[in-house]
């Protein structure tokens, strides 16, 4: 009996020094509860207060409910996201896309490229085909992102990610992306962000 009780003292230890570290999700039931837990990062606005937050507002539909489904089944990582995403039904995310494509695209005011990171990024999509998919003004399609205006940190971030394939639900951009210098996507971060 006494090893019975000094088990349960120490079970009772460990869960309450662990069960502050357990993070869950906010529930959110509804689609404006939804929302509201989205545009706590994304901006109230369209603009997002952290420059590696990308925006949603005005993002192509399709697109959106793809990422979401990624978080959801793990293919795309997130500490914030994915929890998020996992407390999501199919219907919650395509009426979340739906919602948020529907919105205006804000103007971010970030400074337009020089020339002559221009001319470089210009260069590099020629090499690597960017508006094979994300058409000739990086306006994006469907499940094709807008990548014109876009934050410019996140943009660099997530070239990134993807160059060292940490972001791995494409990986048709990883092999884009490593074939791209560093530079050169660098400079893809600054014409994109500025357009």
């Amino acid at each position: 009996m006494r090893s019975r009780s000094r088990r349960t003292g120490i079970i009772a230890i460990v869960l309450a020094l662990v069960a502050p570290a357990i993070v869950e999700a906010p529930r959110a039931d509804t689609l404006s509860d939804q929302v509201q837990l989205c545009v706590a990062c994304h901006g109230q606005n369209g603009v997002p207060p952290d420059k590696l937050t990308p925006v949603i507002s005005g993002q192509q539909e399709g697109y959106l409910y793809l990422q979401l489904r990624d978080y959801k089944r793990g293919d795309r990582k997130s500490d914030v996201m994915s929890p998020i995403a996992e407390a999501l039904e199919r219907a919650d995310m395509l009426a979340l896309a739906e919602y948020f494509a529907q919105r205006a695209w804000p103007d971010l005011r970030q400074p337009a490229a020089s020339d002559a990171v221009t001319a470089r990024a210009l260069r590099a999509n020629s090499s690597i085909g960017c508006t094979g998919c994300h058409l000739g003004e990086y306006q994006g399609t469907g499940t094709q992102p807008r990548l014109s205006g876009q934050v410019r940190g996140y943009l660099l971030q997530s070239m990134m990610d993807f160059r060292t394939r940490k972001r791995g639900n494409n990986p048709g951009m990883s092999d884009l992306m490593i074939a791209t210098s560093e530079d050169d996507l660098v400079a893809m971060a600054d014409f994109l962000a500025g357009r």
